[in-house]
């Protein structure tokens, strides 16, 4: 049986060393296919010693390279996935942010076939997908790098951030697949109650969710302690965020 891969990034402050840890379990627990799961990295401390730790790969970009992705803006550093050669990483693999939390098994990810599967972004009418959660080949994809490399001011000036950039232009080479509808689902949208209903149920898991994306507030320790991040949404704690991110 082939080996897959997960991999994760971690950078900066935002997020410390257990959200890897956690994501590593998360992963053993939901995964039966045999598999290796990385971290790319700029500071290891506190990774847990079963997690395969690289340094984010250089690529020949100065803000990539000298480390400072806020100043090439949040979330681009992604982009450094589909570097080729990935230091000794072949085949499938499934990339996956740092702030989900994984409810059931994740097998069927590595099952359909495609050259890049990714979520379809809830609120976009366009082919902008959510790069939550992603698949791909490793070194498939490194033509992206390349026109970062070439053309940056204008590719920055077409869109808002790096899951735009990517998935739109790997729409215009025809690349670009969804996972099916409901298996990526989103805490704010699809999870919680609806309007004043939040304040008195707590959040749900949808029938058939796979992954749950916590993008923005609130994050999952938020969601365990009931803290919701805006003053207009009410969040009260959630058990099963407790019971599975960990």
């Amino acid at each position: 049986m082939t080996t897959v891969n997960v991999l994760c990034i971690k950078w900066g402050k935002k997020y410390g060393p257990d959200y890897v840890n956690k994501l590593h379990s998360m992963v053993s627990r939901n995964l039966t296919l045999p598999f290796r799961f990385i971290c790319l990295t700029d500071d290891a401390v506190g990774i847990d010693s079963h997690i395969e730790v690289k340094d984010i790969p250089a690529v020949g970009f100065k803000d990539f390279d000298e480390r400072q992705p806020w100043s090439f803006g949040h979330g681009w550093l992604k982009v450094t996935s589909f570097a080729d050669p990935l230091y000794d990483l072949t085949g499938p693999t499934l990339f996956i942010d740092l702030d989900v939390v994984i409810v059931d098994n994740i097998d069927c990810f590595f099952q359909p076939k495609g050259e890049f599967f990714v979520i379809k972004e809830w609120d976009k009418t366009d082919a902008t997908g959510n790069t939550s959660v992603y698949r791909y080949e490793i070194g498939a994809h490194s033509d992206l790098i390349d026109l970062l490399k070439n053309h940056k001011e204008r590719e920055l000036a077409k869109v808002r951030n790096e899951q735009e950039f990517v998935t739109q232009n790997l729409a215009a080479q025809n690349k670009l697949q969804y996972w099916p509808e409901g298996w990526c689902v989103s805490f704010k949208r699809h999870c919680l109650p609806k309007g004043i209903m939040n304040w008195f149920k707590p959040a749900v898991i949808p029938k058939g969710a796979k992954i749950v994306a916590f993008h923005g507030k609130p994050n999952p320790p938020d969601a365990v302690a009931g803290i919701s991040g805006k003053w207009y949404r009410r969040v009260l704690p959630v058990q099963w965020v407790k019971d599975m991110w960990q």
